[in-house]
């Protein structure tokens, strides 16, 4: 069991460059990458996508910033600097920030396409073999985040789980005690004065239909089955989370009508009890993968 939830950073040095290479995955029930790369790599920008379908799912925030560390001298491209300056300036007045001229300078000088490298072409293949490497180390240390994570899940599901169950097995005590209270209200009832005479075999029928109506045995069986099923899940299948969120409705169906039938203040109590362990599986679900 994994969880959508993840970080991962690597850092190589490549042809006098630092590379910082990022990824940060939270849950969404669809894959949702953003990409975000230097000029000189964004030609392997459809590569790094088809390595993030590894992850499956999710929201992603890929990024890999780049630093130079030869000591190569840049020049400002004074036409790209005033286009950016401009722009930024603009845009501030419009959100209606007073950002004095210095600072808004020190913002557009800090943007890396402002500047000509005489190293500012691509990446030659043994490079690109290099960093395609990283990236693939980054995407394997996220995946473990993951796992770590969704191991954690497991147990607390577990824990709820088997709260759940334990409560569906203290229904039954009970149960005698219901159905003695609502044979009970019924001969109250027909112990009216009013009542003149009352048909034994038609009372027993009418008796027979009304405890039909509040018997829970399917309802109690089939939430057993749920439960167990959702451990055979958790356990044994990978990419579950969608799935698991199927049975845990399921669950909360039964649950529910159990309620509706109790007719009994301790069976509500553990009624009760369920759903709000069934909330706490269902808040965590959605992180799941």
């Amino acid at each position: 069991m994994k969880s959508m939830t993840g970080f991962a950073k690597r850092q190589c040095n490549i042809d006098g460059r630092n590379y910082i290479i990022e990824i940060k995955t939270l849950n969404s029930k669809q894959m949702d990458a953003n990409v975000k790369l230097p000029s000189r790599i964004k030609e392997h920008e459809l590569d790094i996508r088809a390595k993030l379908n590894r992850l499956e799912r999710g929201k992603i925030d890929f990024s890999i910033s780049e630093e130079q560390l030869d000591g190569t001298i840049a020049s400002l491209n004074a036409n790209a600097a005033s286009v950016r300056y401009n722009e930024l300036k603009a845009w501030t007045a419009t959100m209606g920030s007073n950002i004095d001229e210095a600072t808004l300078m020190g913002l557009v000088l800090q943007q890396t396409d402002i500047w000509n490298s005489s190293n500012n072409e691509g990446l030659d293949d043994n490079s690109w073999a290099i960093l395609s490497s990283e990236i693939d180390t980054a995407i394997s240390d996220l995946d473990e985040t993951r796992l770590h994570e969704g191991t954690i899940l497991k147990e607390d599901f577990k824990k709820h789980i088997d709260l759940i169950e334990q409560y569906l097995a203290d229904i039954p005590q009970y149960e005698s005690e219901r159905i003695a209270t609502a044979k009970e209200r019924m001969r109250s009832y027909l112990s009216d004065p009013a009542i003149k005479e009352v048909d034994e075999n038609r009372f027993e029928q009418e008796l027979i239909y009304y405890l039909e109506k509040l018997d829970i045995t399917e309802e109690k069986v089939r939430l057993a089955k749920h439960i167990n099923y959702f451990r055979s899940v958790m356990e044994n299948e990978e990419g579950s989370g969608k799935k698991l969120g199927f049975i845990a409705q399921e669950m909360g169906r039964e649950i529910n009508t159990t309620g509706s039938k109790a007719n009994h203040v301790e069976i509500q109590r553990l009624v009760v009890a369920m759903k709000d362990e069934l909330e706490k599986i269902k808040e965590q679900l959605g992180n799941i993968l």
